[in-house]
């Protein structure tokens, strides 16, 4: 009954009507009795303090004083027709004027009758005002009993047009509550709600719109965002649950010659204590009997691709092949090249496909793998065409796996008669709050240190009046035989933007590198792959000290030679992908540093984000700074676009302890009952299904 109440739509709420519901659904995306209950204040105003008129200032502060108004009129006429009224208490008076809604503002004004004023003083003609204040008279404002904190609603300019306001928000959600009072039926159970501490649902929801106090504000938020997050945990562990009781995993039970000739042969470096910690965990999946979902977390240069190749070896050594998904044909090139190196002479049969192998050529990859001679195939989208055929897939690597959408990967999945064991690699690293909710449903895995003998890369913020000596010691560098990356954020001129492009900076490089001393080249995405590919060998081969870049290098060139990284602009690039730039410098053994160039004139978050880069090279902490400034729907690296929920009072950022208290909610509770059939969990069954009613198919995502 309350859920079918709770659907009713808002033109039914007394004081909305049918034309101020369109406007709210709309502009507001309030439609029915339960959207207006959930649209929540985003802050709150401490009203308890009345203001006397000689105590303003021009400051940015919303202020509320009580006084009379002791005339008014309407000045002008078209676009400079307004109303302007002397409100007066007894330490002065100072004037209010209205541009919009003037005529109804004119007739509501009163002489000598009491007032309370709320709004932000302005400075006009060097004197205080006020621009369209909201005004009520002192009786409705006491007969309303306003609670001290006033809740301020998010509301667009076109509603404002309409005289719409917090007040109307907070009067409208008064009836509602009112209505509603005896039919808001709890989905938590009161044991369950004194063990997590939770205020009841009503109460929760009349105090956050109606807070007496901090601590009562506080328990109410904590309640609703507790909601939220703990039906999002339930719904990613009870669809993690399902798939594991449907999809049977292929089961690795051997460890044989390849993976031990290759540890004891061929192995470049000693694998680090976390290298061998991810590749335990994965055998222990991949063995279990249960299809293998695993993420892989790991900083540029952690030794992710050395996991992937032993994953590829215990897959070979149980006589399935396996395939690795690269997002560009660069990656997928970096990929092969350094994965061959690594198996030498081995008889592991390695091959590339990509977009641009020539026909004859790809026939004959086809064919090695429909057959079983390839053991492991390295590739981008082309790995997903319907005429690519496997002998027996059994393990799929997929590497930047946000860079692929759910049917890509599908399409790869299906390529086997048993679902493949599956793992994604990523190398920007995510925040575990944003993993628990975006990759929820995946085992995690984590790389979290260096090889052995990897300097850590120094870095240091320079504006640039501080050029030349960037480019002093850009020769110093030079002179000692490294090479060096300029990256810039655009390839061509902006009308909007202020700095400097591509070819603008490549003459200057130019000009103070001349040739034939030095040596420059330039890439960026809109040259042909050939032209791009003959410039990164150029510089690879060490034929060339200077590349001028876009963002393309951002994955997929490995030039261990190269030891300086400038970022030109630096300003204009978030957090995560300033980390992955910084990332293609420090891969040998020389101490490697990277320069962040800026104008001085930066904003404070600019300057913070710049700063948080100087004190720190580990990609964790840079994921949850970059969390904190920018917000979840921004990271770079971990959602495709937008948030992956559509939160109303829950954040990422700031609601981490409420969000591992809520997981461990949900996983209590599906421990004890997995399909949630006890009557006590009746309720909790009905609002998952209402809140996340779409079913996972397990057989689309990875």
């Amino acid at each position: 009954m309350y859920d079918k109440k709770l659907q009713t739509p808002l033109q039914f709420l007394k004081g909305v009507g049918e034309k101020r519901a369109t406007l709210f659904a709309e502009e507001l995306n309030i439609a029915s009795y339960e959207d207006l209950l959930h649209y929540y204040p985003f802050r709150y105003l401490d009203r308890s303090r009345f203001y006397t008129i000689n105590e303003i200032t021009a400051a940015p502060t919303l202020v509320q004083i009580k006084g009379r108004f002791i005339s008014s009129q309407i000045i002008g006429t078209g676009n400079k027709r307004r109303l302007s009224a002397i409100y007066k208490d007894a330490t002065g008076q100072i004037e209010c004027v209205w541009f919009k809604g003037i005529d109804y503002f004119y007739k509501q004004i009163k002489q000598g009758v009491d007032y309370v004023l709320f709004g932000k003083p302005t400075v006009f003609g060097k004197r205080l005002n006020f621009t369209h204040p909201e005004i009520e008279t002192l009786s409705e404002y006491l007969k309303k009993n306003t609670a001290p904190f006033t809740p301020i609603y998010p509301l667009t300019e076109k509603v404002k047009k309409f005289r719409v306001t917090a007040n109307t928000i907070q009067n409208l959600t008064r009836e509602l509550l009112i209505l509603l009072k005896d039919q808001i039926d709890d989905h938590f159970l009161e044991n369950f709600r004194k063990e997590y501490n939770l205020m009841p649902l009503y109460d929760a929801l009349y105090h956050v719109h109606f807070p007496e106090n901090m601590n009562i504000l506080n328990k109410a938020r904590f309640r609703l965002k507790f909601d939220e997050l703990f039906f999002i945990q339930l719904s990613i562990l009870k669809a993690k649950q399902n798939r594991e009781a449907e999809v049977k995993g292929i089961i690795f039970n051997t460890v044989g010659s390849k993976l031990h000739t290759f540890y004891n042969n061929y192995l470049p470096f000693e694998l680090t204590n976390a290298q061998k910690r991810v590749i335990k965990e994965m055998r222990e999946n991949m063995k279990s009997g249960r299809q293998m979902n695993r993420l892989l977390q790991g900083d540029v240069g952690s030794g992710k691709t050395l996991v992937a190749l032993m994953l590829a070896f215990i897959t070979s050594d149980n006589n399935y092949q396996c395939a690795l998904m690269a997002p560009t044909e660069i990656l997928a090139q970096q990929h092969f090249k350094s994965l061959k190196e690594m198996v030498g002479d081995m008889p592991f049969e390695i091959d590339l496909l990509t977009g641009s192998i020539k026909t004859k050529a790809r026939r004959g990859i086809h064919e090695r793998l429909k057959t079983g001679q390839t053991n492991l195939i390295i590739g981008t989208h082309a790995l997903i065409e319907k005429d690519v055929e496997f002998h027996k897939l059994g393990l799929v690597i997929i590497d930047e796996q946000h860079r692929f959408g759910v049917a890509q990967r599908a399409r790869l999945w299906k390529k086997s008669i048993q679902p493949p064991h599956v793992m994604v690699m990523t190398a920007t690293p995510i925040p575990r709050t944003l993993a628990l909710t975006v990759h929820g449903d995946l085992d995690s895995s984590v790389i979290d240190e260096l090889p052995p003998g990897r300097k850590p890369i120094h870095t240091r913020h320079v504006y640039e009046n501080k050029r030349k000596q960037v480019y002093e010691f850009m020769q110093q560098q030079i002179a000692a035989g490294r090479q060096i990356y300029v990256v810039f954020p655009l390839i061509q001129e902006s009308e909007k933007l202020d700095f400097q492009n591509l070819e603008e900076g490549y003459e200057r490089i130019i000009k103070a590198f001349p040739p034939p001393n030095y040596k420059t080249v330039m890439v960026h995405g809109q040259m042909k792959s050939d032209e791009k590919e003959e410039k990164m060998l150029a510089f690879a081969r060490n034929e060339a000290q200077i590349m001028v870049a876009t963002t393309v290098i951002e994955v997929g060139v490995n030039v261990p030679n190269a030891s300086v990284m400038v970022i030109e602009s630096a300003q204009r690039f978030g957090l995560s992908q300033l980390h992955q730039l910084r990332g293609r410098v420090g891969r040998g053994a020389s101490q490697s540093y990277c320069i962040l160039m800026s104008p001085y004139e930066i904003s404070k978050n600019t300057r913070q984000r710049l700063d948080i880069m100087t004190q720190t090279n580990d990609g964790f902490i840079i994921a949850e700074e970059d969390m904190k400034l920018r917000g979840p729907g921004n990271i770079d690296g971990t959602q495709q676009s937008g948030d992956p929920y559509d939160f109303k009072i829950a954040s990422l950022t700031q609601d981490q302890a409420i969000l591992m208290l809520a997981r461990r909610a949900a996983n209590a509770i599906l421990n004890e009952d997995s399909e949630l059939t006890d009557a006590k969990y009746e309720k909790i069954k009905q609002q998952l299904k209402k809140r996340h009613p779409k079913e996972i198919d397990w057989r689309q995502v990875s």
